[in-house]
């Protein structure tokens, strides 16, 4: 395969070229190459610098109504791929074509690339100012810049390509104390810049929150979820969101639209120009959109892929993306964003009289249902508005859509967690067991 810019590269139009002559009625290439460089430190130390490219080429074709694809990495014959294509065709049955005809539209490159150098550079200055503070933690780190390139062309005229860089960042810090055990994390996603300070400082809140093991609240009690740990939430509404759950009518929200579905608090939206997952456009080369899914706990729009969205007789909303080169094009995201609220951490766990602080878990909700059951790798007890210790050895229970009808505070602490954009926020009532200490 052709490597460096693929906008330059010739290999798709040839790929297209063979398809349509070879009697495909429409055809599309998806390209997707990526550079990585991770710099990796263990146990407080430089451990290795590593390099790693990728590179493939998917080609999907129409034939008598019915679709192939096939996919390649590195070298390619391209007359085999579109045989290939053509023979897989064969197996499907027929479908409506689904191809984007936005033509002509350029798209600038998104984020900025960083030397080795510097990554080193950050990644021992986190370091170093958490075991200013804690000599004897073990820090382990991960520090990447990561550039991806994607092109998409087909028979309708589609020609659309652009550059992604963006860098991040992943710390532990492990502390053993006898025979008490723990392991604090977090991290950042951001396209030009990383912060140091910031990572370490949120280590060392939570090292210093961590000091005192405390007894676990027995009972239905407030708890606060960090934005790193609401997360959790917004996987079960992304999926109910999804629009291909509701033409299945699997999504509790189906015929619910204009209509309060979580507490009016919360507003979800997309946006393709915001923080390190913006997105010009989706796998099928649709441009992607602005869109508010839930308007002060009101639910107003779905998100869809072209298929989908033909089937619900609703406009793509932009949200066609591949599971991998290998997969057709589905609903999905490319960021999802929960509007902030305008209080700092500390005045949300100033909000607490009694309750519980979730920082880390294990487990997560059980998909649709919105069931949870999660044991709790990093918690702390409030008290009076203050945090006097961490929990171990406790559980939280409850569902996530009667949990977000109970939202009653949030804060201003908005931070990326994977693609979601979240800030800690206050839910009442859930369960909460277990062992004193």
């Amino acid at each position: 395969m052709t490597s460096g810019n693929l906008s330059q590269n010739i290999l798709a139009e040839t790929l297209l070229e063979l398809a349509l002559k070879s009697g495909a009625e429409a055809a599309e290439v998806y390209q997707s190459q990526s550079l990585s460089r991770p710099v990796l430190f263990e146990a407080n130390r430089l451990k290795t610098l590593e390099t790693s490219q990728a590179e493939g080429i998917a080609l999907r074709i129409w034939y008598n109504n019915k679709p192939g694809l096939t996919v390649a990495y590195g070298d390619v014959t391209p007359q085999s791929m579109v045989d290939k294509a053509l023979a897989l065709s064969q197996l499907n049955q027929p479908e409506t074509v689904e191809l984007s005809s936005h033509a002509g539209i350029s798209y600038p490159n998104l984020g900025r690339s960083v030397s080795v150098e510097t990554l080193i550079d950050w990644g021992k200055e986190a370091i170093a100012l958490v075991r200013d503070i804690y000599s004897d933690v073990l820090c382990h780190s991960d520090w990447e810049c990561d550039v991806e390139n994607t092109r998409i062309i087909n028979s309708q005229g589609l020609d659309s390509y652009y550059s992604d860089t963006t860098l991040s960042c992943y710390m532990s810090a492990e502390w053993i104390r006898g025979d008490d055990f723990l392991s604090v994390s977090d991290g950042q996603t951001q396209r030009s810049q990383l912060d140091p300070h910031k990572l370490a400082n949120q280590i060392l809140q939570r090292l210093h929150w961590a000091k005192e093991n405390v007894p676990t609240p027995q009972g239905r009690f407030p708890v606060l979820f960090t934005a790193k740990a609401a997360d959790m939430l917004w996987g079960t509404v992304q999926s109910a969101l999804n629009g291909k759950h509701i033409l299945e009518k699997s999504s509790p929200w189906v015929e619910r639209q204009n209509t309060l579905v979580i507490s009016p608090l919360l507003t979800l939206y997309q946006d393709p120009e915001a923080g390190p997952y913006s997105c010009p456009f989706d796998d099928e080369g649709e441009p992607t959109q602005s869109l508010v899914f839930i308007d002060q706990g009101v639910l107003k729009h779905f998100y869809s892929d072209r298929t989908t969205s033909r089937e619900l007789n609703l406009s793509s909303t932009g949200n066609g993306f591949r599971p991998g080169l290998s997969g057709y094009p589905s609903p999905g995201l490319f960021n999802f964003l929960i509007q902030p609220g305008n209080l700092s951490l500390q005045n949300l766990i100033h909000q607490l009289d009694d309750g519980l602080i979730i920082d880390q878990m294990l487990g997560g909700s059980s998909g649709l249902s919105g069931d949870f059951s999660i044991n709790i790798d990093l918690g702390y007890r409030v008290q009076n508005g203050q945090i006097i210790g961490r929990v171990k050895d406790t559980m939280v229970a409850g569902n996530v859509y009667h949990a977000l009808k109970q939202v009653t505070h949030l804060g201003a602490d908005a931070d990326w967690n994977g693609s979601c954009y979240t800030p800690s926020l206050i839910v009442e009532g859930l369960s909460i067991t277990g062992k004193n200490i």
